[in-house]
Formats: C-alpha cells, sequence, structure tokens
C-alpha cells in the first residue's frame, strides 16, 4: 500500500574513459506526464531512451531531466595542427627578411594564428561512445530510482495529512448530522410564527396544513442525504489511501464531490451552526484537495 507524490529531485553522477556525466532530474505535479530534456550536443540520440525510461517508471506528473557531460581533467580538449605550424614556420625566414624591422614573432602570437590550434570536439571512436551512453543511460536508472524514492518518502507524508483532513471531514459530518436533525423542529416553530404574525389567515389553516407546509419545507431543506453522502466519500478515500497505484486522479474527482455536497449543505441549512459547519467543511476539503493535486 503506497502513495507517490509528484514532487522530487535526484542527482546521479558517473564518468568513463574522458567523459564525466552528471544527471538532474526535477518533477512536479501535473494533470498528466509531461518530460523536458536538456541533451548536451553530440548526446541528442538519447532523447527517446531517456523517455522511454521516464515513462516506464513514472504515469504522472512535469519532469525537467537535464544532462551535463564534460572532459576528464588532464584530458586534452585541442590540439595541434602540425601541418600548418610547418608551414608557418617555413615561410617566417623569408618575412623576416622582407620585414626587418619587426621583431620575430612570439610563441603566443604563432598559436593564436587561426588553424594552428584546433579544438577537440568528439574524439570518442564509435565502440567507445556506444559505451560510454550505455553508461549514461544506467546512471540516469540510478537517478531515476533515487527520484521514485523521493516521491514515495514525499507520498507517505502526504497519505496522513490527506487521511487526517479526511477525518476531519467525517467529524465535520457527524456534528452536521445531530444539528440537521432538529431541522424539521426549526422549520415547524418558524412556519408557526411566520403564520401567527398573518393575523387574517391564521385562521384559516388548521394545525394539519400547518404541518403539511412544515413538512414540505423541511423535506427541502433536509441536508441528511448529502451528509450521507459526504460520509460514503471518506470512506471512498479511505479505501483509495490503503490501494496501490496511482490514486491522484480518482482522489481528485472524490475532491469534487466532496465541494458539491458542502455546497449543497450551506444552501438547505437554516441554522447558523449548521452553516458554519458547512463552511468549515468547505474549507477542510480545499486544503484536502490541495494535497491531492500533488498526488500521483
Amino acid at each position: 500500500m503506497t502513495l507517490h507524490s509528484m514532487t522530487g529531485f535526484a542527482r546521479a553522477q558517473d564518468q568513463c574513459f574522458d567523459r564525466a556525466w552528471t544527471w538532474e532530474i526535477r518533477s512536479v505535479n501535473g494533470r498528466g506526464l509531461e518530460i523536458r530534456n536538456r541533451l548536451p550536443a553530440g548526446f541528442e540520440g538519447l532523447e527517446i531512451a531517456v523517455r522511454e525510461r521516464v515513462g516506464h517508471r513514472f504515469k504522472r506528473g512535469n519532469f525537467w531531466v537535464t544532462l551535463a557531460v564534460v572532459r576528464m581533467p588532464g584530458q586534452a580538449s585541442v590540439r595541434i595542427n602540425h601541418a600548418l605550424l610547418q608551414e608557418v614556420l617555413t615561410v617566417l625566414p623569408e618575412i623576416q627578411k622582407q620585414l626587418p624591422d619587426f621583431r620575430p614573432p612570439s610563441v603566443d602570437g604563432i598559436l593564436a594564428l587561426r588553424g594552428i590550434v584546433e579544438p577537440i570536439e568528439d574524439d570518442l571512436t564509435e565502440e567507445r561512445r556506444v559505451a560510454v551512453e550505455a553508461a549514461i543511460l544506467d546512471t540516469l536508472d540510478r537517478a531515476l530510482t533515487g527520484l521514485a524514492e523521493m516521491r514515495l518518502q514525499e507520498g507517505s507524508y502526504l497519505r496522513q495529512v490527506i487521511r487526517d483532513h479526511v477525518r476531519r471531514i467525517d467529524k465535520l459530518c457527524a456534528d452536521a448530522a445531530t444539528l440537521a436533525a432538529a431541522q424539521p423542529g426549526t422549520i415547524l416553530r418558524r412556519v408557526r410564527e411566520q403564520i401567527a404574525s398573518l393575523v387574517d389567515l391564521a385562521p384559516s389553516l388548521t394545525e394539519e396544513r400547518l404541518a403539511q407546509e412544515a413538512a414540505m419545507l423541511a423535506s427541502r431543506a433536509d441536508p441528511r442525504e448529502e451528509i450521507d453522502r459526504l460520509k460514503a466519500h471518506c470512506e471512498a478515500a479511505a479505501t483509495l489511501l490503503d490501494s496501490s497505484g496511482p490514486v491522484g486522479r480518482r482522489l481528485d474527482f472524490l475532491c469534487q464531490e466532496f465541494n458539491r455536497e458542502a455546497n449543497t449543505l450551506c444552501a438547505k441549512s437554516v441554522n447558523v451552526a449548521l452553516t458554519q459547519i458547512g463552511l468549515e467543511l468547505k474549507s477542510t476539503i480545499d486544503q484536502l484537495r490541495e494535497q491531492v493535486q500533488n498526488i500521483e
């Protein structure tokens, strides 16, 4: 019985041959599964593999996946174009003869000539590149495992918070049921008072007719059906919290139903105390939904 949050962060790093790399993965809540990759030049071919691995491990959330690859310290990242350097050195004596007033060129000046020093963009052989990419994806798997563990830990915390909100709703429903049972008597008393204020009409209404009017009003204003549904939703939420697999969408739907019943309860209330309970129900349901929206 597990509950997973959609919020988490993980980092993993490793190295192979003359390359070192770091994966960083961040996830937040989302309606579906959305993956944004940032891969360095030369490693764009990992895009599909990254998406497949993330999609295999997670069902919902917005993911930002970043890969940084660097050459190991001490490894040459530039090379000398010896052929071009030799050509330059060959023509230098002629230049010095024609321009005797100019001082001899320095080593820095020669190396600064375009093409003498060339950056090494990718000196991996095909065999080594395949090995490096395989190792990079293995590191990604470790990062995804770390992210899943963090989301599970956060989910365990959210599970308790959500359970407390559901228990609070259930307690408010019990208090509302007690007050709702007294509503028919309150309505009858108010009808009597209203009729009594209409002196001319009062004699024409029998006690039976008065009871009928009160019963009709009480039926329309009876919130016990909404309270029963709220209790049923509490039981459904408790069952989902004890189930396995992604339940965030179903919990979110229950929050909508919770809110619908709480609104109707407030509309049917005929006393201040029940209205206050209804408003507290709505507040607790809003807090519940805020937490539920972080559940996968």
